[in-house]
């Protein structure tokens, strides 16, 4: 297996190199250069724990990996960090499934990937003679920072750098990050939203002369977002464990197509889900569910991808996007692998904030249904779900949530669905707290994660318990402007 970039096809590495790379040089995304044909026998599939699942997946496109270092990256990862052996558990609620992604240390879905990545980054970086210090530099919608801090912390020959939008995350979320330990680790609040930062952010790893810079000191960049390709197809895993629950629970037959509802922002989860099906998983529809943020659902509803609107801070802020990174690997596949396309559609939107896609984009999006839950509607569904089946959801699920029971109404779904929930409700307990009717404006975070508590009967997670005691060490705020100098400070002078 080989990958090529979304700009240059003749731009080609193996798995261990994009992993390093993170992003192209040539400012492209890494995408496979063909789909294997696999056998899928569910009878043994549906019987495999998730750490044998994601090896079954993960060799498929790292099969440079030998099988004792793949494993071992695996076993690194997958292990008493989550407070399920199952890693992954798949809760019926009603006639709907929900697969509940938030059981490694940080509580959101990111761990999933994040957990592995410094594995199979300290892996590649060897197999490729590389003795570089790695620095890796992030934006945050508010989960992939902290998850990719907790995978990173103190990883020898590393730095991990981490911008967020200031007041645009939970303050659970940001007391996460803030309290990270690890000697390599950084936290930077920024003036400005996710869009700004992530913009930012690829402009330096684009950035030929701060690249050089940076090489004359031994330093290369390195992604830990969804952009690299070692944290995307991680996330293929939990699609294909998730149908062989399924199977093994006799909720379905093998063969028999499901569907995958998922809260998108950055499109990395939901492609995960392309890639599985590209692989053969037998995939109904996957639902893009938006929040107020429509940039997507107006997509696959006009064929326009427009930016130029309204940021809106919202109380699922992990989706509060308006350039959706990884879409430019879906728009290179729904484009035919043509690179000249993609690159005028990158081009555009770029220089007008917007393009428009010149095909059918119900053909060539077929996979896909787009919809949407506005912070009303979330709301109501996460007190509904809540009332009639005692099942507590974070706002990001709940979007998901809603904008499957929209679907379900207009009768454009048949089949199983499986709503990828992707937080603890206890990252986001004011939110769902309101939701759920309780008035919680003036409680303190102890208070309202006592409250998560009591109202979803669930135990604290571990990643709660650590942080209400810990202390604040990151302080750093910076404008979008300064966010270059920020990092050659961090990366040559501490």
């Amino acid at each position: 297996m080989q990958f090529k970039s979304t700009r240059n096809q003749d731009n080609i590495v193996t798995a261990s190199q994009a992993i390093v790379q993170g992003l192209a040089t040539d400012g492209g995304l890494y995408v496979p250069t063909e789909w294997p044909s696999i056998d899928l026998d569910w009878s043994e599939l549906k019987e495999m724990t998730y750490q044998e699942l994601a090896y079954f997946v993960m060799s498929i496109f790292f099969d440079d990996f030998s099988e004792a270092d793949l494993k071992a990256c695996i076993d690194g990862a997958y292990d008493e960090k989550f407070d399920t052996d199952v890693i992954a558990p798949l809760a019926k609620v009603g006639d709907d499934y929900y697969l509940e992604l938030f059981h490694g240390p940080t509580i959101a879905f990111k761990d999933l990937a994040l957990q592995i990545l410094p594995h199979l980054m300290k892996k590649s970086a060897e197999m490729n003679a590389n003795d570089k210090e790695i620095a890796i530099l992030t934006a945050t919608s508010g989960d992939t920072g902290k998850a990719a801090m907790a995978g990173f912390a103190d990883v020898p020959g590393t730095k991990i750098i981490v911008f967020y939008p200031q007041g645009g995350v939970s303050t659970i979320q940001e007391k996460q990050m803030v309290t990270q330990k690890g000697d390599n680790t950084f936290v930077v609040a920024i003036e400005g939203n996710f869009d700004d930062a992530q913009t930012e952010v690829k402009r330096l790893f684009n950035d030929e002369a701060l690249r050089a810079d940076l090489a004359a000191e031994n330093i290369q960049f390195s992604s830990a977002n969804s952009m690299n390709i070692g944290r995307l197809i991680p996330q293929v895993v939990y699609y294909f464990y998730a149908y062989a629950q399924l199977v093994k629970h006799e909720e379905i037959e093998a063969g028999s197509p499901v569907n995958f509802v998922v809260p998108t922002g950055n499109f990395g989860d939901i492609l995960a889900g392309y890639y599985a099906q590209k692989l053969g998983l037998p995939v109904g529809k996957l639902v893009c569910a938006s929040n107020d943020n429509t940039v997507l659902y107006d997509f696959f509803n006009t064929g326009v991808y427009d930016k130029n609107r309204e940021f809106k801070l919202t109380i699922s802020p992990s989706m509060d996007i308006l350039v959706s990174s990884n879409f430019e690997r879906m728009l290179f596949h729904a484009l035919g692998d043509d690179v000249a396309q993609l690159s005028a559609l990158m081009n555009d939107l770029d220089e007008k904030g917007r393009y428009e896609f010149p095909a059918d984009v119900s053909e060539k999006f077929a996979s896909f249904l787009g919809e949407f839950a506005d912070e009303d509607q979330t709301k109501a569904e996460i007190d509904r779900v809540y009332q009639e089946y005692d099942y507590l959801m974070d706002p990001h699920t709940g979007v998901a949530s809603a904008s499957l029971q929209k679907l379900k109404a207009k009768d454009v779904l048949s089949g199983p669905s499986v709503v990828v929930s992707t937080a603890s409700p206890y990252k986001f307990p004011q939110a769902v707290l309101t939701a759920i009717g309780q008035d919680v404006e003036h409680a303190t975070d102890d208070e309202l994660v006592a409250n998560i508590q009591s109202a979803g009967n669930r135990d604290y997670p571990n990643a709660i318990k650590e942080i209400q005691t810990a202390e604040v060490r990151h302080n750093r705020v910076s404008t979008v402007a300064d966010m270059k100098a920020t990092v050659v400070g961090i990366l040559t002078r501490e």
